[in-house]
């Protein structure tokens, strides 16, 4: 991995006039990744933006306000971050789909594009990756430093999911002794709920469907409800990680509707091995990590569920 490093490091200084993507509905490795990246290449004397995406939460919004590339900006370098798949470019990005440079990822299911790839599905966070690049290409600052954290933070469930790693920890701690305000940035992602997210998240609990003998259980976030609460986007990030707190269950599946029967599937799964979400997801069309991947499927409520238990029947272990 470390010759990729080098190597993607090595583009980066080789271009100019960079353009950064982020992936469909950011998460915090997407955004940290991207802001981290930008405010490193800036740092060097690189013209350096990340292409606007709508779809920014207002928890990753801060990130990347200071990045947002200008209309008209034409770049001569794109660089993906976080992105496994094409059906994860947002409209606006996939124009550039075929004009990108280096793609970086962390993703068993990346896809392969892009003229080079800097890739290691070994790694927790996509910010990991990045984080080696940066430190390749000079001293990481705090203004890079914070960005680079909330990704490694938020996509190790502030480390705690099973895809943490000694190296997620030695990222991290790296990453703090720049002096950056860790604290803040866990407090906004893991320790503050609006209460329209708190309602949410009753609902959810409230009618949880189990399967499996308990081992798997569905929670569901109709639009209906979204509605009835006058919840946002905002109230509605990362609910995925709820179906994993539940007793017994090794495979959690939350399902949320985009549009009129059209639902994003969010599955996590247990570090015992006994339903691996990839394998189940890319049955879905979908992708990601062997204990947290994800799918979009057209259909009714009814029918969604059966797909899903049709797909995790169809590679789990036991």
């Amino acid at each position: 991995m470390s010759s990729d490093i080098t190597k993607a490091a090595a583009l980066l200084r080789q271009h100019n006039n960079i353009l950064i993507l982020t992936h469909r509905r950011p998460d915090g490795d997407t955004a940290g990744c991207a802001a981290g990246l930008c405010a490193m290449l800036r740092q060097i004397g690189k013209t350096a933006y990340v292409l606007y995406n709508p779809d920014i939460t207002a928890s990753n919004r801060g990130y990347l306000e200071p990045y947002w590339a200008p209309a008209g900006y034409a770049p001569e370098f794109v660089v993906s971050v976080d992105i496994a798949s094409r059906s994860l470019f947002f409209p606006a990005a996939e124009e550039y789909f075929d004009r990108i440079g280096l793609a970086v990822d962390h993703h068993p299911s990346f896809e392969g594009f892009g003229a080079a790839q800097c890739v290691d599905a070994s790694c927790a966070a996509c910010g990991e990756i990045v984080y080696a690049i940066c430190r390749e290409l000079g001293e990481i600052t705090p203004e890079a430093a914070l960005p680079l954290y909330a990704a490694v933070s938020t996509d190790t469930g502030c480390f705690v999911y099973a895809n943490t790693t000694a190296n997620t920890h030695r990222v991290a701690a790296a990453l703090l002794e720049t002096g950056i305000d860790y604290f803040a940035v866990n407090k906004r992602h893991f320790r503050t709920k609006s209460r329209k997210r708190l309602a949410l998240e009753a609902d959810m609990l409230g009618n949880m469907e189990f399967f499996h003998e308990g081992r798997g259980v569905f929670m569901c976030v109709p639009r209906s409800l979204m509605a009835r609460l006058e919840a946002t986007e905002n109230d509605a990030e990362d609910l995925s990680a709820l179906a994993g707190l539940v007793e017994g269950v090794d495979c959690g599946v939350v399902l949320r509707e985009l549009k009129p029967d059209e639902w994003k599937i969010s599955l996590r799964t247990g570090a015992n091995g006994r339903v691996n979400a990839t394998l189940a997801c890319q049955r879905l069309g979908g992708g990601g990590h062997a204990m947290a991947a994800g799918a979009t499927v057209q259909g009714s409520l009814e029918e969604v569920k059966r797909r899903v238990l049709e797909a995790v029947d169809a590679v789990k272990l036991s």
